[in-house]
């Protein structure tokens, strides 16, 4: 960026699973500058497989948080090395991956307010800011004994979910607290504070320990989803009457100001003393703030797969299930984000890639190209990891199915003369179809139809896999000028937070203009090819009550 940068800028981090990302927003929201730092690439020294470590134990999923500051101070290098200016920075937030925690230690507060500009961030906070070494990350699925008991003990999932948005899953952080009080309780009685990694970044920036903010406090199991507010039956579950103290205060909207940049960031970077510092959020919440309007539909295609909406406001309370989540909205106090989460999303259709279309994605995409939409009667499903939706399957499972108009005649199970040329299509197809089969349920009643879907991560890329979203979702497919969604939508936050200055009473629609950030439609739905996922819709719900049945009888034996 040239020394005549304009100012402000704003600039929006997100650090997500397998790096740190950088985007710089000027004053219309157009993307001046990015940058990033990969964990496995750039700091190969923690020895992360696709920026996380896996543990000894059944499900562990962790990553060091030392890795996080070395990033963190490579990536102002990068910026630096860029010629970022760094003094026309008005306003810093950004993005944390979801339910990742940060432990702090009773010396956190001390040494975060007395950096010296002489030193790393890394050097200086690890390891004895830090009463644990590690953060369990969103991928971590060994909690499900905590789970268990959070349920019971609060009256089952339905309840839980209608508290928290959510019923009790591995990932949430209240039963990663509660396993690490049951299983290590010297590291949970050392810890002053728990931070989740969207408030550890912004805590690094102040110069003390920042507070947890609604959006991303939902992906928790520990806040009242509807008043914003810790619960405190659900604390005392997880983890005894010392967790409010250790949680910190109430949760914090996004798009309002923190304060301003501890000194350090001014003497070691040039950042201006006055850049204000506003909550980071989660980096789902992140990307519907920059890549969708109300009407849309936002699908993910990362690592994982999220399909998330917003509810608009209400004179009746949110629809809340069990097998969804409901989020606080990080810039409307009175509005949600409906989200499906899935984690069998990329890696799962690499696997197909590498396994049927011989690791190449032009033949993956000319094999679904070739199979008919329904892939001739047999419906798949692919679950390499334990699945969130529906919970805890894994394996493999094929249906031959018959659609008589509307009525499903009962699927039958399929183990062999599977067509290999079919998996491409019938991946992507189960994928897509367990999240169209849910979207009526989640939606209140009497929506319009929804206008459009977003996609956005990296099969978002793919024109193949574009047009099948926009054949099976009935929807206008768009994508974004910008790949740093998250990053993005942080760096909007931070924009929101100083606009807010000089317009206290407005919204963040009225800073944006009513409008998402450049999006191109790419895809749009084939009248003679729709119809046909139409009817499909009632055949995968029926699959997947067989592969829930069959899971469950199993694993009861």
């Amino acid at each position: 960026m040239p020394s005549d940068a304009p100012f402000p800028t704003f600039l929006g981090l997100d650090l997500s699973t397998q790096q740190i990302k950088a985007v710089l927003l000027d004053e219309q929201s157009n993307v001046v500058h990015e940058a990033a730092v990969n964990f496995d690439r750039d700091l190969p020294h923690y020895g992360t497989t696709s920026g996380a470590i896996k543990g000894p134990g059944t499900g562990e999923v962790t990553s060091p948080v030392r890795m996080f500051l070395e990033a963190i101070d490579l990536l102002f290098q990068r910026l630096k090395d860029d010629g970022v200016v760094f003094d026309t920075i008005a306003a810093i937030s950004g993005a944390g991956q979801q339910h990742g925690s940060v432990y702090w230690s009773e010396q956190a507060e001390q040494l975060l307010s007395k950096l010296d500009p002489a030193q790393t961030l890394a050097d200086q906070l690890f390891p004895a800011a830090f009463s644990w070494d590690k953060a369990p990350i969103w991928q971590d699925s060994s909690t499900t004994e905590d789970c268990n008991i959070l349920e019971k003990e609060f009256g089952g999932a339905q309840k839980l979910a209608d508290c928290t948005g959510s019923r009790a899953y591995e990932r949430f952080t209240g039963s990663q607290i509660s396993k690490l009080r049951r299983l290590q309780p010297e590291i949970y009685n050392a810890t002053s504070r728990v931070s989740l990694i969207s408030s550890f970044i912004p805590s690094v920036f102040l110069g003390h320990i920042a507070p947890i903010e609604i959006s991303d406090a939902s992906g928790m199991n520990l806040m009242d989803v509807l008043t914003c507010k810790w619960d405190d039956r659900l604390l005392e579950i997880c983890g005894g009457p010392e967790l409010r103290t250790k949680l910190g205060p109430e949760p914090v909207p996004g798009g309002i100001s923190l304060g301003k940049v501890d000194s350090w960031w001014v003497k070691k970077w040039g950042l201006s003393p006055e850049c204000l510092i506003a909550p980071f959020t989660g980096d789902n919440p992140a990307t519907v703030v920059s890549l969708s309007a109300p009407g849309d539909a936002l699908l993910s295609l990362g690592t994982s797969t999220t399909f998330l909406l917003s509810i608009p406001p209400s004179d009746r309370p949110p629809k809340r299930f069990t097998t969804s989540h409901l989020l606080a909205h990080p810039a409307h106090l009175d509005s949600q984000i409906a989200m499906l989460c899935y984690k069998n999303g990329a890696l799962a259709r690499e696997h197909v890639r590498d396994t049927y279309a011989d690791k190449h994605w032009h033949i993956f995409n000319e094999l679904i190209e070739s199979t008919p939409p329904g892939c001739d009667g047999i419906t798949g499903f692919y679950f390499p990891l334990p699945e969130i939706i529906p919970p805890n399957v894994t394996g493999e499972f094929f249906f031959t199915t018959n659609l008589i108009k509307t009525t499903v005649n009962p699927p039958v199970p399929l183990t062999d003369n599977i067509p290999p040329s079919i998996h491409p299509r019938a991946i992507m197809e189960s994928q897509f179809l367990s999240i169209r089969s849910r979207i009526a349920a989640i939606l209140p009643e009497n929506s319009p139809h929804l206008r459009r879907l977003v996609i956005s991560g990296g099969s978002s890329a793919n024109p193949t896999i574009r047009q099948l979203a926009a054949d099976i979702f009935d929807m206008d497919v768009y994508v974004s000028a910008t790949k740093e969604a998250a990053a993005s939508g942080g760096a909007l936050l931070a924009k929101f937070a100083w606009w807010r200055q000089t317009h206290p009473d407005g919204s963040f629609e009225d800073m944006i203009g009513g409008e998402a950030m450049g999006l191109e439609c790419v895809a749009r739905p084939r009248k003679d090819v729709t119809p046909i996922y139409d009817g499909l819709v009632d055949v995968y719900a029926a699959c997947e009550a067989q592969v829930v049945e069959a899971w469950n009888s199993q694993n009861k034996a």
